[in-house]
């Protein structure tokens, strides 16, 4: 399959790496990317999965893929792979962040899952060359662009020393949403994720929260859109409930003046109807 090569700067939906410490200079991807920038959850976790992690990966990735969240992650073994199937199943996409060239799936065992990944319409990502080996440092310096290219990070089970906490370190000097889902106190795998929530990760229960957090209302009758002072207001809290985020789409989308459109923002934010998710994302309040 053709292995593309890009800069982090296009699409509009890879622009938020742009905002990370050490950003890739390049990228490869094979498969489709999104033009425009769209809510997306990474979601990652233990290798030595247990069925409580499985059920809970994969109940979190149906639920965000089946209402249009990007789900990624990087397609080990374990809760990753659980995510990326998840999200599959769900007739949405997901995208894949590997740790060597593209030419080598890694590992093996998952070549038929980064099949199916590209033909339903997602990709796989790499910002290391064709014939790059995927050596034991790249793994770390690719779990910063798990947590970059994502809105938020959801951290199904980890250990207190396993690599998903490197992502989740990231993630928080990113400035992104931190979710993590309890488990079990006598449980290793779940030792991580209770020192996060601990630490002041956002607890997720159900897919209700991870909505939430991430400012994104759902398509739901019984939700009530936040009422706008202005019909410039109005306009911008649409698009947000309608899931965009990034505030220089907003501008561009909503056709607000930008001297206009950051006053308007203000407002927003000071009436407490929309928050700062950073890094120029934006959610609505509830």
């Amino acid at each position: 399959m053709k292995i593309n090569e890009i800069t982090p700067d296009y699409p509009e939906y890879i622009q938020i790496i742009s905002t990370i410490a050490q950003p890739p200079k390049r990228l490869w991807y094979i498969g489709s990317l999104p033009k425009n920038r769209v809510p997306t959850v990474a979601i990652v976790g233990t290798r030595k999965i247990t069925d409580y992690g499985r059920e809970i990966a994969h109940h979190l990735a149906y639920e965000l893929a089946k209402r249009g969240v990007i789900i990624v992650s990087g397609l080990a073994l374990g809760i990753d792979a659980v995510a990326h199937r998840a999200a599959l199943a769900a007739g949405g996409k997901t995208i894949a962040i590997m740790a060597g060239g593209l030419d080598s799936i890694h590992p093996k065992s998952h070549r038929q899952l980064a099949l199916d990944i590209i033909i339903n319409g997602g990709a796989l990502i790499s910002e290391y060359p064709t014939g790059q080996p995927s050596y034991q440092s790249n793994f770390v310096a690719r779990n910063r662009i798990v947590s970059g290219l994502s809105d938020g990070l959801i951290v199904v089970e980890a250990s207190t020393r396993s690599g998903t906490m490197h992502t989740a370190s990231f993630a928080l000097e990113q400035g992104r949403a931190v979710m993590a889902v309890p488990g079990n106190i006598t449980s290793p795998v779940s030792e991580g994720c209770n020192n996060l929530i601990k630490t002041g990760a956002q607890p997720i229960t159900s897919v209700n929260d991870v909505f939430e957090e991430l400012g994104i209302i759902k398509e739901d009758k019984q939700t009530a859109l936040p009422l706008g002072d202005s019909p410039q207001e109005q306009t911008l809290l649409r698009l947000l409930a309608a899931g965009m985020r990034d505030g220089d789409e907003l501008q561009k989308t909503s056709g607000i003046a930008p001297v206009q459109y950051a006053q308007t923002m203000t407002m927003l934010e000071i009436s407490g109807k929309i928050r700062a998710l950073g890094a120029n994302q934006w959610g609505i309040k509830r």
